[in-house]
């Protein structure tokens, strides 16, 4: 368990999923959240959870495959909070799914847009800041489809090894400056995301049970844990909601 009292945590993609998980568990270890989705209204289920559990946060539109809108972003969290302490870029899609020849060009390159390039921008939108303050947290949410290609998702996979080698890059060149970067996989999550997955009915992933997909509320867990100082000798590596080890400092239950 984490404590993060006083911290500001931006959490892009926050809407559903991992993300709204991830936001309403941070925020009930005290942190103060930025939230967002492309359209913000569609964060205020997210934001009625915080505030059950007693957490302060406010939402914002944002395109992530847009600087100007994640920059945005970034100062009105400074503007409302004082400070940032970490973001989670968390923003993602799967689609297109299909064969790469039947794949339409414009989506493809807006999922590469949104996956790699909304990584990339939250990331040079916060640096500058953290490099100020002396320190700062960058969580990339990654995938198991960066290391290991898949039918129908040549997309989804280009941009997920993309982040995997933007976090390397990134922790290469500032984790001497006090900046801490993860690369995180959040596992096969029972997401909506899934159920896209589960439509197509295309490679392995569309075929597992729902019932086999895991809760969102343990990479929920496991990002808050990241966020906290009892991560700082994991910085710089690619992580896995998978690994034992992880499982048992984060406090989640071994895997049957």
């Amino acid at each position: 368990m984490s404590n993060l009292n006083g911290k500001v945590i931006i959490i892009t993609g926050a809407s559903r999923g991992i993300g709204a998980a991830a936001a309403v568990e941070c925020a009930r270890q005290g942190a103060k959240l930025s939230i967002s989705s492309r359209n913000a209204a569609d964060c205020a289920n997210v934001l009625e959870q915080i505030d059950g559990v007693g957490g302060e946060a406010f939402a914002a539109s944002c395109d992530v495959s847009d600087f100007n809108a994640v920059e945005q972003l970034v100062k009105e969290t400074i503007e409302r909070f004082g400070k940032i302490d970490a973001i989670v870029n968390n923003a993602g899609i799967v689609d297109p799914v299909g064969l790469i020849e039947n794949t339409d060009p414009q989506e493809w390159a807006r999922n590469i847009s949104v996956n790699l390039v909304g990584v990339y921008n939250g990331i040079r939108s916060t640096l500058p800041y953290f490099y100020k303050q002396g320190s700062g947290t960058i969580i990339n949410i990654s995938s198991g489809a960066a290391h290991n290609p898949l039918e129908g998702w040549s997309a989804y996979c280009s941009g997920k090894a993309g982040v995997y080698m933007m976090t390397r890059a990134t922790a290469h060149e500032a984790g001497e400056k006090g900046v801490k970067v993860f690369g995180f996989a959040p596992g096969v999550v029972d997401t909506d995301m899934q159920g896209i997955i589960r439509a197509s009915g295309i490679n392995r992933v569309s075929q597992l049970p729902r019932e086999n997909l895991s809760p969102s509320h343990e990479p929920a867990a496991a990002i808050a844990w990241l966020c906290g100082e009892q991560s700082d000798d994991l910085a710089g590596q690619e992580l896995d909601v998978r690994n034992e080890d992880l499982r048992k400092r984060v406090g989640l239950p071994a895997i049957a």
